[in-house]
């Protein structure tokens, strides 16, 4: 893949988010098919945003669910970048018109007390690096048209990254079983989805290690005060200007928003 059509697959995601518009598949447009070459659109945007002084908060992983990694053909998650300004804040209203096509799910969000440097991180490290867990609601956005995205653009789209919500009440990890906490996501006072932290790689800490030692090797480890949003717990809902959310987990507490 030529380096100009990688440069070209950027520059149409980047135009497409800060225009609010959608745009045709870049695996397609561009014939980009492999995830390093993906990596690669993503990167120059990543770039190009810390350039004009948006700073990075933390990641996202996404394809944490083991029967959409089948379906996407796929053995492992993706990664994305989180930035300062999408932090908004728990029963914050949020303005719909900073997105495209939002959807919403329901996931587990771990804040780092400490570095990460290492691509051979252990369990035991990644747990004695975590501060605390929080609910979290993550409002994942596309630019690709109709959400009709493969692994690649999603990957090259910073892994369809919109905003997220943190819970205000941090919960120490110790004693905590995150394979059996519970997910209900309310939309409108309605249930729209159930989960549990098992659906995300098994355990959401999994999901945090993979995303550690993949962060290490990529040049962008994890820092202290790094907020990593683990994987949904159930199925993404879609919401529109006019819809509220309420996120509850079994014993991590709620989240909430509202968009307008």
């Amino acid at each position: 893949m030529s380096q100009e059509s990688i440069q070209a697959a950027a520059s149409v995601l980047a135009q497409a988010r800060q225009t609010r518009s959608t745009c045709s598949r870049i695996s397609e447009r561009f014939d980009i098919h492999t995830l390093a070459d993906a990596y690669a659109v993503q990167e120059i945007n990543t770039r190009a945003a810390l350039a004009t002084g948006r700073r990075l908060s933390g990641r996202k992983i996404g394809l944490t669910s083991l029967a959409v990694q089948q379906q996407l053909g796929v053995d492992q998650p993706d990664f994305g970048m989180l930035f300062a300004d999408m932090e908004c804040l728990d029963g914050e209203a949020i303005d719909s018109t900073r997105l495209i096509q939002p959807k919403a799910e329901g996931e587990i969000a771990f804040v780092l007390g400490r570095d990460l440097p290492n691509a051979d991180t252990t369990l035991g490290e990644l747990m004695r690096a975590v501060d605390y867990v929080v609910p979290a609601l993550e409002i994942v956005d596309s630019a690709i048209e109709d959400w009709k995205i493969t692994l690649v653009d999603t990957v090259a789209d910073n892994a369809s990254s919109g905003l997220y919500v943190l819970g205000k009440i941090p919960v120490a990890l110790a004693s905590l079983d995150l394979a059996l906490e519970g997910m209900l996501l309310e939309k409108n006072g309605a249930q729209a989805a159930i989960g549990v932290g098992a659906a995300c790689m098994g355990n959401p800490l999994d999901a945090c290690l993979w995303l550690a030692r993949t962060m290490a090797q990529a040049g962008r480890p994890l820092q202290a005060g790094d907020v990593l949003l683990s994987g949904a717990l159930g199925p993404m809902v879609p919401v529109l200007a006019g819809d509220s959310l309420r996120l509850r987990l079994t014993r991590l507490g709620e989240v909430s928003c509202r968009f307008v």
